[in-house]
């Protein structure tokens, strides 16, 4: 017997093709529209068609800095100078940095002074017994001193004289025996006196 078989071949060929992918956290691969949660390698066939996805996820990590400085503030993360308060983010592949700022200005007040002797500043409750500027510094605050002091000095005047007697330091002319002061900065003059009726 003649028999005749006929066969009616296709032939396709095989196509592999690769994707390489890097994530924060998952990844939707458009192939197969499923989200992968953790690095691998995963394929899709259809038909001849084999699809490979080499997959790399990273998980995500935040970090918050709260800082506060006086003025400006220079963030290490980012190299960035701040002048003002408020949150900063700085983000580098899955890592999100946070910056929480307060700014504060300065102030600088500076005080004058002359004493005798020595001086005690209320700002510090220092006791200072010599000239100088002094700084004192709290927080974004700046105060300075610049104190004079002066030594304090005492001359004492002993005198005797007929029914009154004038003072060359005072001008006054007393009458009567005592001991008298005359106070003018630092200087106090003192006069011991002796009257002798005529």
């Amino acid at each position: 017997a003649c028999n005749t078989k006929t066969l009616d071949l296709t032939i396709t060929p095989s196509t592999n093709n690769t994707t390489t992918a890097s994530a924060c956290d998952s990844y939707t691969w458009a192939v197969d529209g499923v989200t992968y949660n953790a690095s691998g390698i995963y394929t899709f066939v259809t038909a001849c068609n084999t699809e490979t996805l080499d997959l790399t996820i990273t998980p995500s990590t935040n970090n918050t800095t709260t800082a506060s400085a006086c003025d400006s503030y220079t963030w290490a993360v980012d190299g960035v100078t701040y002048n003002a308060s408020g949150i900063y983010t700085f983000v580098t592949a899955c890592n999100t940095e946070t910056l929480d700022l307060t700014i504060t200005p300065s102030t600088n007040n500076t005080t004058t002074a002359s004493a005798c002797d020595s001086y005690t500043w209320a700002v510090d409750g220092v006791t200072y017994n010599a000239s100088g500027i002094y700084t004192f510094v709290t927080a974004c605050n700046t105060e300075t001193l610049d104190l004079t002091i002066t030594p304090s000095t005492n001359n004492t005047t002993t005198a005797s004289a007929c029914d009154s007697y004038t003072w060359a330091v005072d001008g006054v002319t007393y009458n009567a025996s005592g001991i008298y002061t005359f106070v003018t900065a630092c200087n106090t003059e003192t006069l011991d006196l002796t009257i002798t009726p005529s």
